[in-house]
């Protein structure tokens, strides 16, 4: 199959099942209610939450700094900035597409230099820096599992049904024996791919091209162990993910404080009712739309808001309406706040090559 057509069909898919996850999270909102939620929210916490967004840009770009500093010192805070600010912003259309995009943005502003037979070429090589940006995103992927886990621990009899029934549950029914072996195959697969490239890449250029993208893969993902401050590296995961817990927090705090006067007498309740969520909710609210990450979006668009609202509406009781409120304050504000920071970059960019 042509690449172009597969990419095509690849994010026509992914597009339309964003689509069809909205529409199941939309389709039974009172458009009237929904709005009049909206106006009448304490949207200062909002724009706090946008606040918190943006230190999780911040951080993240300094996280990924510390492991690029190994292949290349001269990598400089704003062009960290800058990539993962125009990924996230590309991600919203292309979903994965900004990881690529940034990893090529960091080796363009990389330092050249010359090898031995007289080439130039970038400190900071395009498989090395794929290979950081893979192990940044283990790191996130490793924290999150561990605030799972740990969050389920002692708050099992709250909200341990939700992630059993409706998550963990939801996957493992879909789980068959044709799909184990399938996934089995897959990975033999790679695994038989890698040998050769490694066995033979001395009888074919393409063989040892592939064995030195792998190489370089390996380095770059490897490079944490040539940090010089891990524990800052450390420090700023546990900073992101701070960040993220007040983001929810701070939505949290902006329906608590809609006027009960402007909405309708059902919304109305719904927000008396929350009155006593604290930063525990927060905490589960935030994990629970991390795992909307996994499903293959754009920009988390309808899973985030299908996953949240049903979080709320099967552990709180609450109108599933009131979740999607929640979902869409939540989400839309920093998406908002994604494109805003993407295109400053941008701006940036253009203004640095002139």
């Amino acid at each position: 199959m042509n690449r172009k057509v597969g990419n095509v069909i690849k994010y026509g898919v992914s597009i339309l099942l964003a689509a069809a996850l909205l529409y199941f999270a939309f389709r039974k909102v009172d458009w009237t209610d929904f709005w009049s939620a909206l106006r009448a929210c304490k949207w200062e916490y909002v724009i706090l939450s946008t606040f918190f967004g943006l230190l999780t840009f911040y951080f993240r770009a300094l996280r990924w700094r510390e492991i690029l500093i190994p292949i290349d010192p001269a990598t400089s805070r704003l062009t960290c900035f800058n990539a993962v600010n125009i990924s996230y912003a590309v991600n919203m259309v292309l979903p994965r597409v900004g990881e690529v995009l940034r990893c090529g943005y960091i080796t363009a502003h990389s330092t050249k230099v010359k090898d031995e037979e007289g080439q130039t070429h970038r400190l900071a090589s395009f498989d090395k820096v794929l290979g950081t940006a893979a192990l940044e995103r283990s790191a996130d992927i490793i924290m999150m599992v561990v605030l799972l886990v740990t969050f389920l621990l002692f708050t099992w009899d709250r909200y341990g049904g939700f992630f059993a029934e409706k998550i963990f549950g939801a996957a493992s029914g879909g789980v068959t024996v044709g799909k184990v072996v399938i996934a089995a195959l897959v990975i033999l697969a790679a695994v038989i791919s890698v040998w050769v490239v490694i066995r033979f890449a001395d009888r074919w250029s393409p063989l040892k091209k592939a064995k030195g993208f792998m190489k370089g893969l390996l380095q770059g993902f490897l490079s944490c162990f040539k940090m010089k401050r891990a524990w800052w590296f450390f420090l700023l995961t546990a900073l992101i993910w701070a960040c993220y817990w007040m983001m929810s927090a701070t939505i949290v705090w902006a329906v608590q404080g809609i006027n009960p006067t402007m909405v309708s007498p059902e919304l109305a309740s719904a927000v008396s009712s929350i009155q006593s969520l604290n930063l525990t909710d927060a905490m589960f609210l935030m994990l629970a739309g991390s795992l909307a990450a996994i499903v293959p979006v754009p920009g988390g668009f309808g899973a985030f808001h299908f996953i949240v609202a049903g979080a709320i509406s099967y552990v709180y009781g609450l109108p599933f309406e009131f979740g999607i409120i929640f979902a869409t304050l939540s989400h839309e504000s920093q998406e908002l706040n994604q494109l805003l920071w993407g295109g400053i970059s941008f701006v940036s960019e253009q203004i640095r090559k002139e």
